[in-house]
C-alpha cells in the first residue's frame, strides 16, 4: 500500500517538474525575443533620428543650387543628367534610332509574312496538314533574336 501511495506521489510530481522545466524554456525563449525586439526598436530610432537630421539638412540647405556645380554637371546639349550616360548609349543617339528602327522593320516584315501564310490557308481552305506548315509563319509570339 504505501508503494503505492508513493507511486501516485512520485508521478503527479515528476508531471510538475517537467512542466516547470518547459516553462524555464519558454521564458528564455521570450527573454530572447525581448532582446531582439529591443534591439530592433533601437535600430528603429536611430533610422529615424538619421532621416530627422537628414531632413534637416535638405531644410536648411539653399534652394537655388550654385550655378557653377550646375555648369559643370551640363554638357554641349544643355541635358544635367547627359553626362553621366556614356556616349554611345544615350537615349537619343542615331546608333539606338537606327537599332529599333531595323527592329521595328524586322517585325514588320515578319508579321506581313505571316498575315500571307495566313491568307493562303484560308484561301485553300484548310487544306494543308497542320504538321506542313512553315514554323515561322505560324508562331503565336516574334522572335526576341533576329534571324
Amino acid at each position: 500500500m504505501k508503494k503505492l501511495f508513493v507511486l501516485c506521489m512520485l508521478i503527479p510530481l515528476a508531471m510538475v517538474c517537467s512542466c516547470q522545466k518547459q516553462d524555464s524554456t519558454a521564458e528564455q525563449r521570450l527573454t530572447q525575443r525581448k532582446a531582439e525586439l529591443d534591439a530592433r526598436e533601437k535600430a528603429l530610432d536611430e533610422r529615424e533620428k538619421a532621416l530627422a537630421d537628414r531632413e534637416k539638412a535638405v531644410a536648411s540647405a539653399p534652394l537655388v543650387p550654385n550655378p557653377q556645380s550646375r555648369a559643370l554637371r551640363r554638357d554641349n546639349s544643355g541635358n544635367p543628367a547627359a553626362s553621366l550616360i556614356p556616349p554611345g548609349l544615350s537615349p537619343d543617339s542615331p546608333e539606338r534610332k537606327a537599332e529599333r528602327e531595323r527592329r521595328i522593320q524586322e517585325r514588320l516584315a515578319q508579321r506581313q509574312r505571316r498575315l500571307e501564310a495566313l491568307q493562303r490557308m484560308r484561301s485553300l481552305g484548310g487544306e494543308a496538314s497542320p504538321g506542313a506548315e512553315n514554323t515561322d509563319a505560324v508562331s503565336p509570339s516574334p522572335s526576341s533574336t533576329p534571324q
